[in-house]
């Protein structure tokens, strides 16, 4: 087995299993946990528009949705306050965040570890692409979720509008109240759709590390959210918005752009 070896203030955790590899994590300055996901290969989409993927960089994605209580220790600031829809929580995801704004908090983060020492040079923190983003929700799997096909099981990984909206428990839950995928990544397919790095195109390009096009309108945003139909919050599923959308069940997730090794 070989030893991670990580810098003063980022604490190894223990590992979780997919597919019977360990994947180790590491805890960052502000108290978030990230997660090893391995490069690989994988088939994006589904049914004719499947595309084949192939991921040469192993990347650290975060184990939860960035949590208000994260965003307040980097940003200082609450833009989901007075909002509609909202629980104030520390362990909530932080929520009518912008493309923009999630991007800047990526941005701070960086700067904030590596003017502590504990990022590399060489190190940034991002939002994830869009085809890192299924990699890493799929774990492996070719099913309409990453537990199964099985609708009726949703529930026990994912807040949508059977377990939320229509139980009117209307706003974005703590985070990690469900059951991980087998990558140990929690909220996967609902709780907050969470926007990812690509510029949306309706054709998805597979390939080596893709990314989206080079410009465009619309930002992707994966996930579903606490007020979207099961068929919304399959791995494949994709949404699009303006990039200074906020909304209620919108938020995001942190990428580090290099191995936690």
């Amino acid at each position: 087995m070989r030893i991670v070896v990580v810098v003063a203030a980022m604490l190894f955790c223990a590992p979780v299993f997919a597919h019977g590899v360990k994947l180790p994590s590491v805890t960052n300055l502000i108290g978030m946990e990230l997660i090893e996901i391995p490069a690989g290969e994988f088939r994006m989409d589904e049914g004719f528009r499947v595309v084949k993927v192939t991921l040469t960089k192993s990347f650290g994605l975060g184990k939860y949705e960035v949590t208000q209580g994260q965003w307040k220790s980097v940003m200082a600031s609450e833009p989901w306050d007075g909002q509609k829809y909202v629980q104030a929580d520390k362990d909530c995801p932080a929520t009518y965040v912008n493309w923009d704004d999630a991007t800047e908090f990526c941005e701070k983060l960086t700067d904030l570890e590596r003017k502590s020492g504990k990022l590399q040079a060489n190190e940034e923190y991002r939002l994830p692409t869009e085809a890192e983003w299924e990699y890493a929700c799929r774990a492996g799997t070719k099913t309409v979720f990453s537990f199964g096909n099985d609708e009726s099981k949703l529930g026990e990984y994912a807040w949508n509008e059977d377990n939320a909206l229509k139980v009117n428990e209307r706003y974005a839950h703590s985070v990690g109240l469900k059951k991980p995928n087998t990558r140990g990544l929690y909220d996967m397919h609902g709780n907050v759709f969470e926007w990812c790095s690509d510029w949306y195109g309706k054709k998805l390009p597979g390939g080596t590390d893709p990314v989206g096009p080079g410009g465009g309108s619309l930002r992707v945003a994966r996930s579903g959210g606490w007020r979207s139909r099961p068929g919304r919050c399959r791995s494949a599923d994709r949404d699009y918005d303006d990039p200074s959308y906020r909304g209620s069940s919108l938020g995001f997730r942190v990428a580090r752009s290099q191995s936690v090794e």
